[in-house]
């Protein structure tokens, strides 16, 4: 069982950065492959970036990449998404999951409650 706690979001301008954090608690954390999504409203939940149990691999939605960077700290229990340029369309709620390698919601078991992100234009 692994618990996902958010941070780090708010309200930021075009253009802006925000840097979100998840701090996760309980067994194996550096076992499994640490992701982000978001949910506009009205929208489905979408893949943002995921990043491998060693480090050594990440991967992003086409929409982020030379934006975002996501990078995790296995002996703190913590993932981290560096956002940079954003758009007034990426406001959503942002989440941290955590599961195996893969940029579809099946792909994660476990999911934090989210944090909400708002870009205003």
């Amino acid at each position: 069982q692994v618990q996902l706690v958010e941070s780090g979001g708010g309200l930021v301008e075009a253009g802006g950065s925000l840097r979100l954090s998840c701090a996760a608690s309980g067994r194996a954390f550096s076992s499994y492959t640490m992701g982000w999504f978001r949910q506009a409203p009205g929208k489905e939940r979408e893949f943002v970036a995921a990043i491998i149990w060693t480090g050594g691999r990440t991967d992003y939605a086409d929409s982020v990449k030379g934006r975002f960077t996501i990078s995790r700290d296995n002996a703190k229990n913590t993932v981290a998404l560096q956002m940079n340029s954003l758009k007034p369309k990426e406001t959503a709620v942002y989440y941290c999951a955590a599961g195996r390698w893969g940029a579809s919601r099946s792909d994660y078991k476990y999911w934090g409650q989210g944090t909400q992100v708002t870009v205003s234009s």
